[in-house]
């Protein structure tokens, strides 16, 4: 398809749902000028396990892959490490197997040819002497302040940081230098990243890349998706039946496309993903009981007849379901055929051993509180010529000596002070 795309064809299709973009220019330049591949990286840390929302930008870069791009993706190992150490060390190099697993599959699913994709490992070449030394030297002109900014909305913020954190935005701009890339892709959220690679790879002689940047899509609860948060997303080997729960436990106010986590999937991965799969117009198909389906093939279309409440999240969320398990199918089919990646997966994310509780057997005692204590002194009594009865009560020849000691009524008194005035002596 490549082959036949104009230079403002593959330009448009570079662009086509990004937010925003810094330095447009280089890549202008590289396509129309240069006449060649422009070559993008984008990196994600090998943390948590891979859920749907990885659809958003493995569509984008679906994107790229058609308008003949070279990517790289970094699987950002060492990234995983300092941000706070997110992945314990011993299963960073193993979820990073798991990722490329994972994102092949993905890509698949949508069909797009990978010959143009190359899987770089970070810490293949970011524990080099040369990457090291230019990590001192930008460190010597990057301001703990600047660092810590750039950082904020992407290196997890805790009230006592460890230095770590200061080193992940300044790798992350290396990267672009050590990858040989002309722009780097990722989401907004990584703004202040980009803007601080901009502006300090120039102080130590590398030059300034372009920046493109996806929206950030919200979760199914309308928050950012994440993998801590179970409710959020949905994994992609997650079943059909977990998947249906969640779509269905996900709010969706009627006439409100602001914030709507349903119709932003539908907007950034369904209709997408529709275009890729069949090379033609984006497609998507709400079925309708005992009415003609509605299709779409734009988003705003649907938007205007989710305001007007023409669809409702009732009948918005089972066509959502029914093309995302579609999506699916093809991704746990391949995990399914694949010994290697099931084995991988129990490796790279060992299942959390659930401590049971010993059980406590509580005393209930009785009806009668008073039980428990006669009982004591019966038994201390050697249990002769007494019986104890159902409300504590003893009775038997013996029971005087039972009920008040061996001492009888004084001894029972003086223990207990009673008569006596707390101010003589004794």
């Amino acid at each position: 398809m490549e082959a036949s795309l104009t230079a403002d064809e593959k330009i448009a299709l570079i662009h086509e749902n990004l937010q925003e973009i810094l330095r447009p220019e280089i890549i202008e330049d590289v396509i129309r000028r240069q006449n060649r591949p422009l070559i993008i990286y984008w990196g994600t840390a090998t943390t948590g396990r891979p859920h749907c929302g990885y659809f958003v930008p493995i569509i984008k870069i679906a994107h790229f892959l058609r308008a003949g791009c070279t990517v790289k993706l970094l699987l950002a190992d060492i990234h995983g490490f300092l941000d706070n150490l997110k992945a314990p060390i011993e299963l960073i190099k193993l979820r990073a197997e798991y990722y490329r697993f994972v994102i092949t599959a993905l890509l698949k699913s949508v069909n797009v040819p990978i010959d143009n994709l190359e899987f770089v490992l970070g810490s293949s070449y970011q524990l080099s002497e040369r990457y090291t030394m230019d990590l001192f030297r930008l460190s010597s002109v990057v301001t703990e302040h600047d660092s810590k900014k750039a950082g904020s909305e992407v290196v997890k913020q805790v009230s006592n940081p460890t230095l770590s954190g200061l080193l992940y935005p300044l790798m992350q701009a290396l990267d672009e230098e050590h990858l040989g890339v002309d722009a780097q892709f990722g989401g907004v959220d990584q703004r202040k990243i980009f803007a601080l690679a901009g502006e300090q790879l120039p102080k130590i002689g590398y030059k300034e890349r372009a920046h493109l940047m996806n929206p950030m899509v919200p979760g199914l609860q309308g928050g950012k998706m994440s993998a801590s948060d179970p409710d959020s997303k949905i994994d992609l080997l997650d079943t059909e039946v977990v998947t249906r729960r969640k779509l269905n436990k996900a709010p969706a106010a009627p006439r409100e496309v602001e914030g709507n986590g349903i119709i932003s999937f539908v907007e950034y991965v369904l209709l997408p993903a529709s275009a890729l799969k069949s090379g033609g117009k984006a497609k998507f198909v709400i079925e309708q009981k005992e009415r003609e389906p509605r299709i779409y093939h734009d988003i705003e279309s649907l938007k205007s007849d989710y305001r007007q409440d023409t669809i409702s999240p009732q009948i918005l969320k089972p066509a959502v379901t029914t093309a995302l398990l579609a999506m699916l199918a093809p991704i746990q089919a391949d995990f399914e055929k694949s010994s290697e990646w099931q084995d991988l997966t129990l490796k790279a994310y060992p299942p959390t051993e659930v401590k049971k509780k010993d059980k406590k057997v509580k005393d209930k005692g009785s009806r009668h509180p008073g039980a428990a204590v006669a009982m004591a002194k019966v038994e201390a009594h050697n249990g002769e010529g007494v019986q104890v009865q159902p409300d504590g009560s003893v009775e038997g020849p013996s029971k005087g000596e039972v009920s008040l000691g061996s001492g009888g009524v004084e001894s029972a008194m003086e223990a207990v002070k009673v008569g006596k005035d707390p101010t003589q002596p004794k």
